[in-house]
């Protein structure tokens, strides 16, 4: 990790990886949890395979959905690895998302207590890395791993997280 460049985010998750990795490749489980809440996500598109179209979309009152993401799926090693990144589209077209590119590596490693969740979020130069620091990254992807740490936990049958 380059911390002039990247931003990171570690959680242990009570939950087997593979209820952590079922949150993240099924499009239902995911949909319940990409966006902070109340917001609402919908998954339009999830091939989770490299090359594989990651789109959603978000809404803010349940009912009007607006773009959101659409990205694409570098590496793919199940249980253990997911990269994505917005700088190519779902069309392997190059891409520039607002409000910063970025490539994103989630990584699952088994933990006495269930999964490591390791996330770094790798951006092309300090002025955006910085911008995606001052939108929020860390309490929104903070919040968003909270939500899926509850749904993998609760997946695995432990409902006390």
């Amino acid at each position: 990790m380059n911390p002039d460049l990247d931003l990171a985010l570690n959680r242990v998750i009570r939950a087997p990886r593979k209820s952590v990795w079922s949150a993240w490749t099924d499009r239902d489980r995911l949909a319940q949890w990409w966006v902070p809440a109340p917001a609402r996500s919908r998954v339009e598109r999830l091939d989770v395979r490299p090359g594989g179209a990651f789109v959603t979309e978000f809404s803010e009152d349940g009912t009007t959905f607006v773009p959101h993401l659409d990205a694409c799926f570098l590496v793919v090693d199940e249980f253990e690895r997911l990269v994505w990144t917005n700088a190519l589209d779902s069309s392997w077209r190059p891409a520039s998302p607002a409000p910063v590119p970025m490539t994103a590596e989630i990584t699952l490693v088994d933990h006495p207590d269930g999964t490591d969740y390791r996330v770094i979020v790798r951006h092309g130069d300090p002025a955006a890395r910085a911008r995606h620091e001052e939108l929020g990254f860390h309490d929104g992807w903070g919040l968003v791993t909270a939500q899926l740490a509850a749904i993998a936990e609760e997946a695995a049958g432990n409902r006390n997280g």
